[in-house]
Parts: structure tokens; sequence; C-alpha cells
């Protein structure tokens, strides 16, 4: 028995159809996509990065992915340590837990330098790439870390009161494990990368060498056409220096 033929006008039409259906929906997709760089898909700890155009919105659970003595000895990731820690301190262990948290960091899509250089405030200031948020130089108001630093732990974190857990200084087991020394750590609020200690050649960078809000300006492997970015050292201020370089956006949790 003989198949119907379609009509060749009606064959065209569906297959018109079709071509413009598969289209519509790679294009769609395709802009969605390409609104986040692909430098900020390097933040592996996120629960989600989406971007407006303007912004960057990045998404986490401040969760870290390695072992710490914060986290409640249920926790597969749960380790005693009593070991040394920041600057050769003897570990001693704050009465805080890790808890997750929710936050979303705002972040500029193209970050330019503002003259007013505002202070960053305490708690979130940027975000590693594991989604852990990066803390200024201050325990408190003005406050030296001083008193703080013996509460970090095997790799250089520790959570606030409200379990938040964060880091003020070189983030170890991101230029120890997942990256290097000279590797990318994450992002500050205004949009500027940050680095670890040290420069891709080698040298490791003190604060004297840096600017007054702990950067400068180069090509680094991430930005072949040179950025502002900022370092960490083992030095005060650690991160940052007198404030953000450029216009910060925000956090909500």
């Amino acid at each position: 028995m003989k198949k119907a033929k379609l009509p060749l006008v009606t064959l065209i039409l569906l297959i018109s159809a079709a071509i413009s259906c598969s289209k519509s929906t790679t294009s769609t997709a395709d802009t969605t996509t390409n609104t986040v760089p692909d430098v900020y898909k390097k933040i592996y700890g996120a629960t989600s990065i989406t971007s407006d155009g303007a912004y960057v919105y990045i998404k986490t659970k401040d969760l870290p992915d390695h072992k710490s003595a914060y986290y409640p000895t249920t926790n597969a990731l749960y380790e005693a340590y009593s070991g040394t820690t920041f600057a050769g301190y003897t570990f001693v262990k704050n009465p805080n837990s890790i808890i997750e948290q929710t936050g979303t960091f705002k972040i500029p899509l193209n970050p330019a330098v503002n003259t007013a250089h505002a202070a960053t405030p305490l708690g979130p200031i940027g975000i590693a790439l594991n989604g852990v948020p990066f803390f200024n130089q201050y325990a408190g108001p003005n406050q030296p870390l001083t008193s703080e630093i013996v509460s970090f732990d095997k790799y250089y974190g520790h959570p606030q009161n409200t379990g938040m857990y964060h880091y003020h200084v070189e983030p170890l087991y991101l230029t120890t494990v997942k990256s290097t020394k000279s590797g990318l750590m994450g992002f500050l609020l205004d949009g500027f990368p940050v680095y670890g200690p040290q420069e891709e050649n080698g040298t490791v960078l003190v604060s004297s060498q840096l600017d007054a809000y702990h950067g400068h300006t180069h090509a680094t492997v991430d930005y072949p056409n040179g950025i502002y970015h900022y370092h960490f050292t083992s030095d005060a201020p650690y991160l940052n220096g007198s404030g953000f370089y450029g216009t910060p956006g925000t956090v909500t949790q």
C-alpha cells in the first residue's frame, strides 16, 4: 500500500516552522548565557549567577567546601583542629558554628574607579570563588583583627555570631588546593577582582607594593587587556585598605 504524500506547499510550511522554532529557542538561550561573563562562572560555590546587563547577581549559601572545626560534628566536613593558623598563631576555636546563609551579591558588571572610595563596611565586602564572603581588616569598628586571628581555622576562615563563615585574610584552601597563590580568588562588591598574595611571576607581594586601596593595575590571565585588581597580603590590611576602588554594589540576606 502506497503512503500518502504531503502536498509540496504543506511540506515547505512545516519545514519552515520547524526551523523558525529552532532558531527562536537557541537565540533565547544564548542571550541568557552570554549576559554573565565567563570570569564570573569561575565562582563555583554560587547557587546561581545571573545578570541584567548592568549587574551580576550571585546567590550563595555560604557553606565552605573545605573541612573546618566550625562545622557541626555531624557534618561530613567537620574536622577537629589544634594546629597553627594565620601568622603562626595557635588555633583557639571561637564559640560559633557554621550556619547556612541566604545571600545575594549585586556587583557592577563593568567596574569603574570612583574617586569617593567609599569605606568598606563590617560584614561582607566581596565573595570568594567558593561562595564564602570576604570581610575587611577589622574585627569591629576600627578594631584590628589581632584578637580574632587566633580563631581562624586550618584554612584561615571562621564564622561570626550568626554563623556566617568568612575570610578576612588569604583563603588558604583556594590558594593551595583549588587554585594557586597567584590565582583569582573572587571579587569585591565594586566588581574589581581579587587575586592571591603572589604575582604570576612568583613575586610575593606586601602592602607597601600596593596602593591605598590594596591593589594595582596590570594584565592578568583573566584580564589580558589589564584591569585594576586587589591582592591578599600577609600583612595588614590583608585585602583592602582605605576603601573600595570603585562603586560598590550591595548584599542582601
